[in-house]
């Protein structure tokens, strides 16, 4: 069995997969420059298509695309949903959860946006990431509080 940490991990990587996702399928013709760019380079090489066939088969090729993500949009959704359930019922606490995935989140959101769409992040963005995963460990260095301890120190 997996532990309540790899479930918010990975709840927050497909977090940014369906938010990824989301601006793939309603982005403003996103998914159209790049198939148009897609088929330029390949028919550099092959010399399949006229400059007038890319422009017809990107303009109906973008929807099912976009679809296609609308769908992987909804799906990663509801399977982030039941691993961040998961990681919930698996951690010591639903503060550690919660952090985990957050912090998965942004980077993997980072990561993403990076390797789809070329983002860059400012410096502030990164000093509060920095600050996100310093509290992310020591969260997760502390010893857990019992509620032992919490009844001996009422006796006290």
């Amino acid at each position: 069995m997996f532990s309540g940490v790899f479930y918010a991990l990975l709840a927050g990587f497909l977090g940014a997969v369906a938010s990824s996702s989301a601006k793939l399928s309603l982005g403003s013709d996103y998914l159209k420059g790049v198939c148009e760019n897609g088929l330029k380079s390949w028919a550099l090489h092959e010399r399949h298509f006229s400059q007038a066939d890319e422009t017809t088969v990107c303009d109906w090729l973008h929807i099912p695309l976009r679809l296609l993500c609308g769908g992987l949009l909804f799906t990663c959704n509801a399977v982030m949903w039941t691993c961040f359930a998961k990681a919930l019922r698996y951690s010591s606490s639903s503060a550690r959860a919660t952090v985990t995935t957050t912090a998965s989140n942004f980077i993997s959101s980072a990561f993403l946006g990076h390797l789809i769409f070329g983002e860059a992040h400012a410096m502030l963005w990164w000093v509060g990431i920095s600050l996100t995963l310093s509290g992310l460990l020591v969260l997760h260095t502390a010893a857990p509080h019992t509620g032992e301890q919490a009844v001996d120190k009422k006796e006290h």
